[in-house]
């Protein structure tokens, strides 16, 4: 069983928080739908403005998506004890996730509006060409 799921595609997406080395309560929650024209990923993303998150496809097609910062509580004095701090935007996340390869990453859009990170990602519905190529074979090299 654990070698199927290594072989998952979607681990990535399950499994995505490798520089602080595990998921964790930090990881901001994420609804990811398609339709006919676009993927769609709304992520959780309380107190994090547009420049506390950093998004990025590299050439693997892998969607990075880092929060660094969030917001600040006004109760940080040292008289101050902390008993809970379950709603986020506290500290640093990190998620990638690994896109289809029909996408048009040079079109990507995102938008944080009232605590979601939304972000469009274009599918191109045009096939792309064979990477498979025929060779001819000659009777000398």
């Amino acid at each position: 069983m654990v070698g199927a799921f290594l072989s998952d595609p979607f681990r990535r997406f399950y499994w995505s928080s490798p520089i602080y080395g595990e998921w964790s309560a930090n990881t901001p929650l994420l609804d990811w739908f398609e339709t006919s024209t676009a993927h769609f990923f709304k992520f959780n993303v309380p107190g994090y403005s547009k420049e506390n998150i950093k998004l990025e496809v590299d050439e693997d097609n892998v969607l990075h998506i880092k929060g660094e910062g969030g917001k600040k509580e006004e109760s940080q004095g040292k008289d101050v004890i902390w008993h809970a701090a379950e709603r986020g935007g506290k500290s640093d996340f990190y998620r990638q996730i690994e896109l289809p390869e029909n996408i048009k990453a040079d079109q990507i859009k995102a938008q944080v509006e009232n605590g979601v990170l939304t972000i469009v990602v274009p599918k191109d519905n045009n096939p792309k060409p064979s990477k498979v190529r025929t060779i001819n074979i000659s009777s000398k090299l």
